[in-house]
């Protein structure tokens, strides 16, 4: 592909940093392009990925920089969730220092949202802050958490308690390395995507329950779309609000139980599984206090269990341990949890104020213990 046929999405972030996200097959040959071009005082990139990922792209998105006046040099940590930790941030942010990476440095953050989040984190904190631009290669990475600045680390307590806001230079989205991808990881991803027609537009979901198959698949000619739409709802609703003040809560759906599920299986279960999970839950939650339109949960999990998600909880899982997380969490306000809920696909039901609702701990007990 070409630069030119590359779709562009603006994103509104504060202190006129506004970014692009850039989409199109191809791309990650083009990522040293994009990036100079979005932060052209930076003279050392340094491309920051897991083992595996490293392995995959490392080699051709070092290459994409070309015969230039700046420096590529590449840090790698292991793969997975259980090394999204400030062991991991400080390890990578040593060997910067090592590299005698200075203020004109920046960060490639290649890969899931694991690379992402941490590889964005220590670019948030590193000299006080340094350009970063991400380049997600899973799906869920895509659709969600390389857009909106949001980068962080997981603690003993729980997920992304420890982070920054720190919005990108640039996101550089290539759908065509959703193809490598095993296809339980292209279902994972698809969570993400399911939510974001949970709470904005029914339309979408139902597209994506039309084309789960070929998702699944990783056809490219319908992944694209799909990464496309998704990018479109979160750049939305994070230009609208970047800090998670009012509207960007409802991307919460999901996760507050999500998070927990996920914590509580100390990072064995999934991302995108505890977050499908914790979707259904916080749906029968709301049918349960009334401000859900009935039968919303089963259309739910007919979508997720249409992209081979699971739709309860793992066997064997401790309610009183996922009751703790959640109560940890750090929306958690005068001791209730703050869920966001659904009016119905589509729409979430507001609250007063904002859209999270406080939910008490034996009302949150309670639908654990049905669960």
């Amino acid at each position: 592909m070409t630069r030119t046929s590359a779709t562009r999405i603006a994103v509104r972030a504060s202190g006129g940093r506004d970014y692009e996200v850039v989409i199109g097959s191809g791309l990650l040959d083009h990522v040293g392009v994009e990036a100079r071009e979005a932060a052209p005082g930076v003279r050392h990139w340094v491309v920051i990925a897991d083992h595996t990922v490293d392995e995959l792209y490392g080699d051709r998105v070092s290459r994409s920089f070309g015969a230039s006046d700046v420096s590529v040099r590449r840090l790698t940590f292991p793969a997975g969730e259980r090394h999204k930790t400030r062991d991991t941030w400080a390890s990578l942010t040593d060997r910067l220092l090592d590299l005698a990476v200075g203020r004109d440095g920046g960060i490639v953050a290649l890969g899931g949202g694991v690379a992402g989040d941490l590889a964005g984190f220590v670019a948030a904190t590193y000299m006080r802050g340094i350009p970063v631009v991400q380049v997600p290669t899973s799906i869920v990475a895509m659709v969600d958490s390389a857009v909106g600045g949001k980068t962080g680390v997981d603690t003993p307590l729980g997920k992304n308690l420890v982070g920054a806001f720190h919005a990108p230079a640039r996101v550089v989205v290539d759908p065509a390395t959703v193809e490598t991808l095993p296809r339980a990881q292209r279902s994972e991803g698809l969570a993400e995507a399911a939510k974001h027609g949970a709470i904005i537009d029914d339309g979408y979901a139902r597209e994506i329950r039309l084309h789960a198959g070929a998702l699944l698949d990783g056809r490219p000619s319908v992944v694209e779309p799909v990464v496309r739409r998704s990018i479109e709802i979160k750049a939305e609703v994070v230009s609208q609000d970047e800090r998670e003040g009012g509207l960007r809560e409802v991307l919460n759906f999901g996760h507050t139980l999500g998070h927990a599920f996920e914590a509580a299986s100390d990072y064995r279960l999934p991302h995108g599984h505890a977050v499908a999970v914790g979707m259904v839950c916080e749906a029968r939650l709301g049918e349960s206090l009334g401000l859900t339109a009935p039968g919303t949960a089963d259309e739910l999990r007919t979508l997720l269990e249409a992209l081979e998600l699971p739709v309860a909880p793992p066997a064997g899982w401790d309610p009183a341990s996922v009751l703790g997380f959640v109560q940890a969490d750090k929306k958690v306000r005068d001791g209730k949890a703050r869920v966001v809920l659904l009016e119905c696909m589509g729409r979430v039901a507001p609250a007063a104020p904002g859209w999270a609702h406080p939910v008490a701990p034996n009302v949150m007990r309670e639908l654990l213990d049905s669960a």
